[in-house]
């Protein structure tokens, strides 16, 4: 990319309006708003229904090795941020953080209680109504996940 050729050009490079790291950084402020109430009634905070999703769909279809690492992994969270994550969601009688039995002492598997099961029921209603918080169609919604996964898929070559 090649440095701006006067001071116009310059301005509008410049201009916050014209930043993609603002409108990303807005909405997603915007949306973290708009899933608070959402996610109150269920006792969760945005980080902790990331986790909750993923062993959802671990319930489902199992990984080969669903510890912290993986889930980690799966979330793009180190572990200095999932661990109190974790611990919370356990305090709350969600999950089970179980050592693994036969294998490295210090991997920790993580699953859900019957609480935690029970729970995905009742979160079923959060995507629908955030998608009708957006005011877009499933289509767009779809189109914009697309260009966001791409966009991540460069930034992280």
């Amino acid at each position: 990319m090649s440095a701006a050729r006067n001071p116009d050009e310059l301005d509008d490079l410049l201009a916050l309006d014209n930043q993609l790291c603002f409108a990303l950084y807005a909405a997603s402020r915007a949306l973290m708003r708009t899933y608070r109430p959402l996610l109150e009634p269920l006792g969760l905070t945005y980080p902790q229904y990331l986790v909750m999703l993923v062993l959802w769909e671990w319930q489902r279809q199992p990984p080969a090795h669903p510890g912290v690492k993986a889930l980690g992994e799966r979330l793009q969270l180190d572990s200095g941020t999932l661990t109190p994550l974790l611990k919370r969601l356990e305090a709350q009688g969600l999950v089970r953080r179980e050592r693994v039995r036969g294998g490295d002492e210090r991997q920790l598997q993580v699953s859900l209680t019957e609480a935690g099961e029970r729970l995905r029921e009742q979160a079923g209603e959060v995507p629908r109504a955030l998608m009708c918080s957006t005011g877009m169609s499933a289509e767009q919604v779809m189109t914009l996940r697309r260009g966001l996964d791409q966009l991540l898929g460069e930034l992280q070559e």
